[in-house]
């Protein structure tokens, strides 16, 4: 009877290691239950993820660290709303996205004048600059679209779900979000 727990719980860890989805979803279904430690687990799982995500949207990782943090209140919140059939990592992601749309809304969008930078001195650091003033000219929908895509690197069907758009929707904006960075980084270093 032991050797038949035993294994039985070897099973359940082998089940866990080999398919991370189920594992969470066995987390989310404790943290409804008030276990704190699966409310640990989740937080320390995305955290990271979710605080890169909205610093690539929002440019700001003050503010991002912020939005991170009020995502995980809201879907914690209402974490009796997600169906057990869908992952809680895209319900997160979508939450956050949303607060970052929301926020960009309401800023007013700053274009910034920037000087040409002469091709040869384009050092990391100064392409990162130059990559977010190009990317704070697109509008709220096209950098969000190029950002989860290209940075975030979110499937299409991710990138479709996340913004709540078809799918040919994403397809569409990420074709001009990129035509319109590549014509900007070519004015911006003269290529």
């Amino acid at each position: 009877m032991a050797l038949a727990a035993t294994s039985m719980i070897d099973a359940q860890s082998f089940v866990s290691v080999v398919d991370p989805a189920a594992q969470e979803r066995q987390w989310v279904v404790r943290c409804r239950k008030g276990d704190e430690t699966a409310l640990g687990f989740l937080i320390t799982r995305h955290r990271m993820r979710l605080i890169r995500t909205a610093s690539n949207l929002l440019r700001d990782r003050h503010e991002a660290e912020d939005v991170a943090q009020e995502a995980f209140l809201k879907a914690f919140r209402e974490l009796h709303k997600l169906r057990d059939d869908r992952a809680f990592s895209g319900y997160l992601y979508r939450i956050c996205v949303r607060l970052c749309m929301d926020r960009l809304r309401l800023k007013r969008a700053e274009i910034a004048e920037f000087d040409k930078v002469s091709p040869c001195e384009g050092g990391a650091i100064e392409n990162k600059v130059l990559i977010e003033k190009l990317l704070a000219q697109l509008p709220a929908e096209l950098r969000t679209t190029l950002v989860l895509r290209e940075m975030e690197q979110l499937s299409y069907e991710e990138v479709a779900e996340s913004m709540r758009v078809p799918i040919g929707t994403v397809r569409s904006r990420l074709h001009t979000a990129r035509e319109r960075f590549r014509k900007l980084w070519i004015e911006a270093v003269g290529e």
